[in-house]
């Protein structure tokens, strides 16, 4: 963890204006977001279409460099998919001959998180609870095979701590060549946070019987890991330790995360 707090820089298409006070452009704060996030959106243009593209992926924030490099420092996010997938074939299609720190394909992700449905005196004053973060920059495929191999082993253990060490690794030649590896250098990021119960306007909650008549409060929400489902050919008769260690664990901090909605 660095000495100081580490924070993307404000950029025109990455500041946060409507309710800025819940905006954060801290390193730790937006990587933790994106890291726990099961689901990372990823948005690019494609050439002669009227529309962007956005893709539903898994990824995950890391630094080969530096492998002990926590959510607070320069991470690199690295993205999982198909070898021969549109994105993909777009990044490998960009110009070699790009300026320093113009190389690669411009993209942008996005991560959020609902922990509560906050319910108000009124429909206008209703929200969400919640966790959001967006990082832009450009991504490059990933040639390098070690690095590439780092990646498969950080997105796999992002899925279940431990996975990739328990299971037939590493993987064989013709899996390691079906599959991409894309590498984000973020160039800004925001993240924005709600937390807290409702709000509503002084009129409304100075008016004793509409506090009488209307429910206000927070609903928690919450993923669960539920207990494992064996598959159809698996032989192991208990469930490995390490499993229902993380399962517990993932369950504790969902937990915790209700409490504080």
């Amino acid at each position: 963890m660095p000495s100081i707090e580490l924070e993307y820089p404000k950029q025109p298409y990455s500041k946060v204006k409507r309710y800025d006070s819940r905006a954060s452009y801290a390193l730790e704060t937006i990587h933790e977001i994106i890291n726990t996030s099961p689901i990372l959106h990823v948005s690019f243009n494609i050439p002669d279409s009227p529309f962007p593209m956005v893709l539903p992926m898994i990824g995950q924030m890391g630094s080969f460099e530096r492998p002990s490099a926590d959510t607070g420092d320069v991470l690199e996010l690295y993205l999982h998919g198909y070898v021969s997938s549109r994105l993909m074939n777009l990044a490998r299609k960009q110009p070699s001959q790009q300026e320093e720190g113009e190389k690669g394909l411009p993209i942008t992700v996005a991560a959020s998180h609902v922990d509560g449905l906050v319910l108000s005196l009124t429909p206008n004053s209703h929200s969400y609870n919640y966790r959001s973060a967006v990082l832009f920059g450009r991504a490059e495929l990933v040639d390098d095979p070690e690095e590439k191999l780092y990646a498969m082993r950080l997105i796999t253990d992002s899925v279940v701590r431990g996975r990739y060490e328990n299971t037939r690794n590493p993987p064989t030649p013709a899996e390691t060549q079906s599959t991409a590896i894309l590498r984000l250098r973020p160039a800004a990021g925001s993240a924005k946070v709600r937390s807290g119960g409702p709000s509503d306007d002084r009129a409304d909650t100075a008016d004793g019987a509409l506090l009488e008549r209307v429910w206000t409060g927070v609903v928690p929400l919450r993923c669960e890991a539920g207990d494992p489902l064996p598959g159809p050919y698996n032989r192991v008769a208990e469930v490995p330790g390490y499993l229902e260690e993380w399962r517990r664990g993932f369950n504790e901090e969902m937990g915790r995360r209700r409490g504080g909605v």
